[in-house]
């Protein structure tokens, strides 16, 4: 059964392009505008005018009576009304996955692709995993 914050709230399907920092080539959050690398610490300012025309455009469904939305908002995450309905939820940005392999096993293992250097363990052998995004 869902909470009451994850029936609130939906993800989008539209997502900025990854894009990695000048100064360390590591990925940089997936958002538009000032943008602070977490590898390097340094402040990038990226803008991307299809995805904000996307983000405007895109059509979602409210999360409790499945009306069909423009979201007409040119950024994630934002709060939106339903024009039906008339709750408030939550818009989230898209979080993109990716799928690595165990170098040990061949174990494929997906996860969240965000910044940074994480420390993980295959789930089947318990290989020590180094992942830099």
């Amino acid at each position: 059964m869902e909470s009451d914050e994850e029936q609130k709230s939906v993800e989008s399907r539209v997502a900025p392009p990854d894009l990695s920092c000048p100064k360390c080539n590591g990925l940089l959050p997936s958002k538009l505008g000032k943008i602070r690398c977490v590898l390097c610490d340094v402040e990038v300012n990226v803008e991307h005018k299809l995805t904000r025309k996307k983000w405007l455009e895109e059509k979602i469904s409210c999360p409790a009576c499945s009306t069909v939305l423009i979201a007409g908002v040119d950024d994630r995450p934002c709060h939106l009304k339903c024009s039906t309905c008339e709750i408030i939820f939550e818009l989230k940005p898209h979080v993109k996955k990716v799928e690595i392999q165990c170098k040990k096993c061949d174990r494929k293992i997906r996860m969240n692709k965000r910044p940074g250097k994480r420390k993980i363990s295959c789930p089947s052998c318990q290989e020590p995993l180094i992942i830099r995004f």
